[in-house]
Formats: structure tokens, C-alpha cells, sequence
């Protein structure tokens, strides 16, 4: 019999539930209470499984998310979550069927970006999505960081710290992203449920909650311009000395100053010697907000928010240019969802996009796009690994010229 791949029904919800602890090597057990949770906040309109002989047996689910584009524009994406495919299904074109279907109803839908945190490098190429932001997570030296130890860990600048409870971090945290959003690309939308999660009010797949500890920067003038989230370990030396661990959860800053405030007042915590950061762009200050920046040690650098472009015209169209310049790229795309040649006439005060039939400069996969789009790749690498073509001599580091970026892209999130 065939296997049936297709969009689930309700009565199917807990069978695709213990589909897809069995995917991510969970306990397969489902309870009443994981079906009411977690139905609370899927849509099953957009949640796929594959059946074979009317068992789930792969997983797939999207849904509505905006990303920042380089500029500051809000893109509809397509979020892609839960994929699984069951140990004994492997190999047989699943993820292939649901994916192609799911992206062409977004493409349909009108999105203009999918997106994706990729767990395994090799998979999702294939379908047309490029690694475009990456992260970074330090390992701060807290004694060696060269900050004063007689400092009050309030901030110099007058501005001040003080820590709060989930309640007010539900009121104050989502408008304080919404501007982060506005300031840096890469960075992807919040819903009030992540909110909930985060702050212990709904329920997370993870460890049990323990309350963590909020730290709220205010500027001179009063306003609120950053937050710092994160937990503590208990660890003691043998001689009795206190060797904790801050590790941070979350770290918003709309300000240089804000986030300089934050960070050198976890570093001042008293018992804490070790600061583990979240998830940070790979350019980010931190370093160099301490005396000493070699105190921050790098402990993972990856790639992170994969992005496959649905729309061309629209995606170019939307991000800014900091230079002015023509490039006509031919873009192929097995799908043919966003494949065609376009010529793109960019300025930094706008730029326009449309279908050509000039001869191109460059030659890409839909694949390679998405790695380019937020400004982080660069086309002169790609073209050295094979992966572009320049059809014009010198097209590959005008790309670069148009599409990147001074600040590289974060996206600080897992969905």
C-alpha cells in the first residue's frame, strides 16, 4: 500500500504527536495534557504527516513568522518546524513529498521567504534553502576579563539596571524586540506564546521550569533599552570556593550602551567566574566591551536560519542596497518557484526587480540566493567553490558590492 502523505486531521493529532517524539528520540508516550497543549497553538491546517497503513510516520508543520530584511523590512515567511521522518521510513522520499507541497501552497500563499533551523547541514539544500545568518556563543573568563571587582555593577552612563519577574517582562518584552526587529536583520518575529514560554506562564518540551532571573536596562531618560535573561549554577571549589556559571538565555540590547550595561553586570555578579552567552551573531560587541576581550572564548560557531526565496521580486526588492549598481542574475530553481533571470536595478534609496532577457551576469542556484540574501555570504567565495557562475568578468564581487551587508545577520531563535 502506498503511503499517504497529506495535511492531518484533528482525530490524527496524537498519532503525529508520537511521531514526532519518536523523531526527535523522545519518549513516544503522549499524554491527554501534550495533545490539549500543544493543539492550543498548532494550526493543524498547516501540519503534514506521512501514514502508512493509517500510522504516522513523518512529521511536518509550519507557520506564519516575519522576517527582518536587510533595511528593516518585515518579510511574510514561511516557518518550517517539527520534521521528522521515523527510523523505519528513511530513505523513501517523505521529507521530499511534504516539503514540495508545503512550499508551493506558501509560495501560492503569498510568502515571500521559508525558513528553518537546519539540525542536519546536508538535507535541505536540495530544496532550495541556503544557510544565511550564523551564530556565535561565548565562554567568558569572568576573573580575567579585567572588569573591577569594586564596581557597584551598575551601569556609568546613567542609565540603570534592575531585575524583574516574568509579569513584567510579558508587558515590557515584546515591544522592546519589536525594536530590535527594526534595527537588525536576520532577526525573526516573536508571538505572545513565545513570551508565555519563556517567562513559565505555557508549557515547553524542555527540561521542567525554573524561574530565571531578569535583568531590565533603562537608559538616563527612563526608557527601557534592553533585557538580559539568564540562570545560575551552584558549583564550589575545594576549597570552598564559589566557581558558578551564569549562562544567558536571552539578551536583547536596542542600544551599544544598553547591551554594554547588561553584559559587564552578569560579569560583576558575585560567586559567578564562567559567563556562557545565548546565541549571538558572530560579530557581535561583546568581546569588546570587556578590558580584556580575550577573556571571551569562542565555544560554537554555525550556521543557523537557512532561508529559501519564494518570491524573487519581491525579496530583492524588499532589502536595501548600500550601493548603487545593475546586476541581471540567472537564478535556477528545480522547483521553479522563484527560478527565471531578473535584472536588479539597486540605489540606496530603493531598488527595482523584474524579469529579463539580457544576458546574465551571474549564474546561481535558488539555493545560493538564500545564502546571499541577508547579506552574510559572499558571492567572490561562492564563485571560488564553484557554486556561482560569473557570466560577466568581475559579477561575483559586484554582487558583493550590492548585497553585503556592514553588520552581519542574527537571528538569535529556535523554532
Amino acid at each position: 500500500m502506498a503511503i499517504d502523505v497529506r495535511m492531518i486531521s484533528e482525530s490524527e493529532f496524537p498519532d503525529w504527536l508520537r511521531a514526532l517524539n519518536t523523531g526527535f528520540l523522545r519518549s513516544p508516550a503522549v499524554s491527554e495534557e501534550d495533545v490539549a497543549d500543544r493543539g492550543a497553538f498548532m494550526d493543524v491546517r498547516r501540519v503534514r504527516g506521512a501514514f502508512d497503513e493509517g500510522r504516522c510516520v513523518a512529521t511536518y508543520r509550519t507557520f506564519p513568522q516575519e522576517l527582518t530584511a536587510v533595511g528593516g523590512a518585515r518579510l511574510a515567511a514561511s516557518a518550517i518546524s517539527n520534521v521528522t521522518v521515523s527510523p523505519t521510513h528513511r530513505r523513501r522520499g517523505l521529507l521530499s513529498r511534504m516539503i514540495n507541497d508545503d512550499l508551493a501552497q506558501a509560495k501560492e500563499r503569498g510568502d515571500v521567504v521559508s525558513t528553518l533551523i537546519a539540525a542536519e547541514y546536508p538535507i535541505y539544500g536540495r530544496y532550495g534553502f541556503g544557510p544565511a545568518t550564523s551564530i556565535t556563543q561565548w565562554s567568558i573568563d569572568v576573573p580575567r576579563a579585567g572588569l573591577d571587582p569594586r564596581a557597584s555593577g551598575q551601569p556609568d552612563d546613567g542609565g540603570r539596571i534592575d531585575l524583574a519577574d516574568g509579569a513584567e517582562v510579558r508587558k515590557l518584552g515584546p515591544e522592546l524586540h519589536d525594536r530590535l526587529r527594526s534595527l537588525r536583520h536576520g532577526v525573526i518575529s516573536r508571538n505572545e506564546r513565545w513570551w508565555r514560554v519563556h517567562t513559565g506562564t505555557a508549557v515547553s518540551y524542555g527540561a521542567p521550569w525554573t524561574e530565571p532571573f531578569y535583568a531590565v536596562y533603562r537608559a538616563a531618560s527612563g526608557e527601557v533599552e534592553g533585557l538580559l535573561t539568564y540562570k545560575a549554577d551552584e558549583v564550589w571549589g575545594d576549597a570552598k570556593q564559589p566557581l558558578n556559571t551564569a549562562t544567558v538565555l536571552d539578551a536583547i540590547g536596542v542600544t551599544a550602551a544598553a547591551e554594554r550595561a547588561l553584559w559587564r553586570y552578569v560579569c560583576s555578579v558575585d560567586w559567578i567566574t564562567t559567563v556562557r552567552t545565548d546565541h549571538r551573531a558572530p560579530d557581535d560587541l561583546l568581546p569588546l566591551f570587556l578590558p580584556d576581550p580575550r577573556a571571551a572564548r569562542i565555544v560554537t560557531q554555525a550556521d543557523f536560519l537557512w532561508v529559501r526565496i519564494l518570491d524573487t521580486v519581491r525579496a530583492l526588492e524588499s532589502r536595501t542596497y548600500a550601493a548603487s549598481g545593475t546586476l541581471v542574475l540567472d537564478i535556477h530553481d528545480r522547483s521553479s518557484l522563484a527560478s527565471g533571470r531578473y535584472r536588479l536595478d539597486a540605489t540606496p534609496a530603493g531598488a527595482s526587480c523584474a524579469p529579463t532577457t539580457e544576458s546574465a551576469d551571474l549564474a546561481l542556484d535558488v539555493r545560493e540566493l538564500g545564502a546571499l540574501y541577508l547579506g552574510d555570504e559572499s558571492a567572490v567565495r561562492l564563485a571560488a567553490l564553484g557554486t556561482v557562475t560569473e557570466e560577466t568578468p568581475g559579477a561575483a564581487a559586484r554582487t558583493d558590492a550590492l548585497l553585503r551587508t556592514s553588520r552581519r545577520p542574527w537571528c538569535p531563535d529556535i523554532f
